[in-house]
């Protein structure tokens, strides 16, 4: 394992590292020896800022294709059924085509996986050595809580991604588990099973939830109560926990109404919208994060990489009446004509956009699903029906449905409500299901065709854009519980970490 050491410069202690907007930096030259920055919960609360800062808005490997922690959305995202990626567009082709994160060698896998394992060690020497610091007792409990449910997450988006399902095989071994600060003599530890890795997920939220009880947070990136719900609610639903997943995930929505249908279509870019639970505010002096708005964003004119289409298979699941319909449109612009935009994630006046972490709508869907999936169809469709209530979308009726019948619905909800967000890979390993991509043609088999009107007023007739990676790579069809789907630990780990298979 790579040897993250504990020194921290001096910018990182003063200015938090917003004011660079830098990676942590692990050389020890000319940096601040160790003990002083364990000092102070102040020195440590520092620490936190920046890694945070570093986690969200940092480019992966200084890679534009790379932006911080939505990285991970974007690949998810590209890796599942509804994007139709345009792949002549930078960054994401060989995701879609699934030919980069099983590649070991590949820059993001590595630069993914560095950086996952860099905020972990800063958790670490945080929770390791803030109960010791001097400071206000308070402020020591509510960091601690914060680096627990922080370090919790980033071992839960581990958990998700390089490793099949918890329900397939709870003991798969996944990736190593860290828990003290490293030095310059560690080497790393072995690959850990699913089962441990949950352990101390949930090991953490729990400890986290008891230190947050009664902190009140002055912004929404910031971890509270509330945050560590959902992150439980995640948890327990991807470990098969139902009744446990819908009382976190009921827990954690209580605060956060559904939004009026009108802010559903302003862009997805405010971390002020009421149901944001948790979401990382963007600046133009701190925006790094935003750009991943440049491949989701596929209608405004500042967008560089509008790559993020819609299958339009994917438009056909939406009722008309449903606010979300009113945000596809067939692209009118020379060159892309044909593709289905989906204009749900939009830039701001400014080329900023918030980043959504958590929401509402997501805690209401893990209820609705935790209820079926215990065969408690009244409170699955009641949950469900509450979030379809708010987008002008059709009720299901519980009426004579069966539990698969409402899964289904359930799983398709997700697929509409969370696209972009980073769920389409995840669901899909968790549910032990295969990618589907289909061509989009009639009946004669010839592919459908719309007319639209371009953008100097020509109504023209054109070819219906559909995917383009229908298999893998090698030919084969997509499958459920494929090693094409994981995230594979990059050669350089292989290469540092003498214990990793042991």
């Amino acid at each position: 394992m790579k040897t993250y050491r504990s020194y921290i410069y001096l910018a990182a202690l003063v200015f938090g590292l917003s004011a660079c907007n830098k990676q942590l930096n692990t050389s020890p030259t000319n940096a601040v020896q160790e003990e002083i920055v364990l000092k102070s919960v102040a020195n440590l609360s520092a620490l936190y800022e920046g890694s945070w800062r570093a986690l969200m808005d940092d480019f992966y490997a200084d890679i534009f294709g790379n932006p911080g922690f939505k990285t991970l959305t974007l690949v998810s995202e590209a890796m599942g059924d509804d994007v139709n990626l345009i792949t002549t567009k930078y960054s994401f082709a060989p995701v879609y085509q699934f030919t980069q994160m099983v590649d070991k060698t590949q820059s993001r896998n590595n630069a993914i996986w560095n950086q996952l394992y860099k905020i972990i060690n800063s958790t670490n020497i945080i929770i390791t050595n803030v109960d010791k610091a001097t400071g206000d007792s308070t402020a020591k409990k509510v960091l601690k809580g914060q680096a627990l449910a922080l370090r919790a997450q980033l071992y839960l988006t581990i958990a998700s991604f390089y490793q099949f399902s918890y329900l397939k095989d709870p003991n798969a071994k996944t990736a190593p588990i860290t828990t003290t600060p490293a030095t310059t003599t560690t080497t790393g530890n072995p690959k850990a099973t699913l089962k441990d890795i949950y352990t101390l997920v949930f090991s953490d939220l729990q400890d986290a939830k008891g230190l947050l009880e009664g902190y009140q947070r002055t912004a929404k990136y910031k971890i509270d109560k509330d945050v560590v719900n959902g992150l439980l609610a995640r948890a327990y639903l991807n470990t098969g926990q139902w009744l446990a997943a819908a009382t976190a995930a009921n827990d954690a929505l209580k605060n956060y109404p559904l939004m009026a249908p009108a802010d559903y279509t302003k862009g997805f870019n405010d971390v002020n919208n009421s149901e944001w639970i948790w979401g990382h505010p963007e600046t133009p002096s701190q925006s790094d994060g935003s750009y991943s708005f440049n491949f989701l964003d596929v209608s405004s004119a500042s967008s560089g990489y509008y790559s993020f289409m819609a299958d339009p298979f994917f438009g056909d699941l939406f009722d008309n009446g449903d606010i979300r319909k009113t945000l596809f449109s067939w692209d009118p612009n020379p060159g892309r004509e044909g593709y289905l935009q989906y204009k749900k994630f939009r830039f701001r006046a400014d080329n900023t956009g918030d980043l959504v972490l958590m929401r509402s709508a997501e805690a209401y869907l893990i209820k609705a699903e935790g209820y079926a999936r215990e065969n408690n169809i009244t409170e699955g469709a009641a949950a469900l029906n509450a979030l379809r209530t708010a987008r002008g979308a059709a009720t299901f009726d519980p009426a004579g449905a069966t539990q698969q019948q409402l899964i289904d619905a359930i799983l398709i909800e997700r697929r509409k409500e969370l696209w972009g967000e980073g769920f389409a890979l995840a669901d899909i390993i968790r549910n032990q299901l295969p990618v589907v991509r289909n061509p989009y043609v009639d009946g004669s088999g010839a592919g459908k065709k719309v007319t639209i009107t371009q953008t100097d007023g020509t109504v023209k007739t054109v070819a219906i854009q559909y995917h383009t990676a229908l298999k893998f790579a090698d030919g084969t069809p997509f499958v459920a519980n494929s090693p094409n789907y994981l995230f594979t630990i990059p050669q350089t780990e292989e290469q540092n970490n003498p214990n990793l298979f042991n």
